[in-house]
């Protein structure tokens, strides 16, 4: 809040702060809940509760949604809490509110605390214990086995760690069924295996971050063309694993048509990020182009991947 003061007969009166003050401290504590990253997660869980062979009441599914947000941003802000150290070293992590000192990191870590316990609780009493469980399983998977175990120890981080990313499809098929199948464990590996091209793409680009953190991301330990090859080779793994869902007899015609589409592009991309004209180190001579045009396309891949299996249950049956 501001200190400023003004004259009032004589004494010092302190000014009132003003809204654009108040909106400036909300959104500090919105963006301790990571909220694009909140974005993907609420899509892939909604997508989960939406393929999955049980209705769900609106108000319930919708209670759902929100719970895998919430869950999703107490984790956020828990990791931000814990990386606030390296964080800080970090130019594209710099600003973020704990190490720029607009939010006390106690004050943060509550904050987390307060929302995964709600998050669970909710979910629980409006949908049922299973799904309650897969979302307190991945908010102590994010925290605990990445952020505080894997992130600052291994190159493998975010392999073993992209679990994290994964559960929302599960804990929303969960949220409708009370159960956990095939298909939902299918959505949970595409994630798995479309995370480390995605954030090593990013890695690329963002190597001297890590670098001066110390995080051992697979560009610092392995170098930039090793980071390049396994880029390309998870893409390949990702591909058959893509067009699971029509393999197993979940899907259509229709997203087996536009998972290969998809599959297809992605590796060309990765294709692109491998044959970048680079030093003989395998740093890119074209300012990461190809890096950042693939890390965007994953962005976009997976969307358009699990709103293809939606339209492809919802339209055709």
């Amino acid at each position: 809040m501001s200190g400023a003061t003004i004259e009032k007969g004589g004494a010092q009166a302190p000014l009132a702060a003003s809204p654009g003050a108040d909106l400036s401290e909300v959104r500090d504590w919105i963006a301790l809940l990571k909220p694009r990253v909140m974005t993907l997660v609420v899509f892939t869980g909604a997508i989960g509760l939406a393929v999955a062979p049980e209705a769900t009441h609106p108000v319930l599914a919708l209670a759902a949604i929100l719970c895998i947000a919430v869950g999703a941003g107490a984790a956020g802000a828990m990791n931000m809490w814990y990386d606030r150290d390296i964080d800080a070293l970090m130019r594209r992590t710099a600003r973020r509110p704990i190490p720029s000192g607009r939010i006390a990191p106690n004050a943060a870590l509550g904050f987390g605390l307060t929302l995964a316990v709600a998050s669970v609780a909710v979910m629980g009493l409006a949908t049922n214990w299973v799904a309650a469980g897969w979302l307190a399983f991945s908010i102590f998977f994010y925290v605990a086995v990445y952020t505080i175990w894997l992130k600052r120890r291994t190159p493998q981080n975010i392999v073993i760690g992209g679990a994290a990313g994964a559960f929302p499809p599960v804990i929303g098929w969960a949220a409708a069924t009370g159960e956990v199948s095939l298909v939902p464990l299918i959505l949970f590996a595409i994630i798995f295996m479309w995370t480390p091209p995605h954030f090593w793409a990013l890695s690329l680009w963002a190597h001297g971050d890590y670098a001066r953190a110390k995080v051992p991301m697979l560009p610092v330990t392995h170098g930039a063309r090793e980071t390049r090859r396994q880029i390309l080779a998870y893409t390949i793994a990702l591909f058959p694993v893509g067009l699971a869902p029509w393999l197993v007899g979940f899907s259509g015609p229709a997203y087996a048509a536009a998972a290969t589409l998809l599959g297809g592009m992605f590796l060309l991309h990765a294709w692109r990020v491998l044959r970048e004209p680079q030093d003989e180190s395998g740093r890119s001579l074209a300012q990461d182009a190809a890096a950042k045009g693939a890390f965007k396309f994953s962005l976009y891949y997976l969307f358009a991947l699990f709103g293809a299996l939606a339209l492809d249950k919802l339209v055709f049956g």
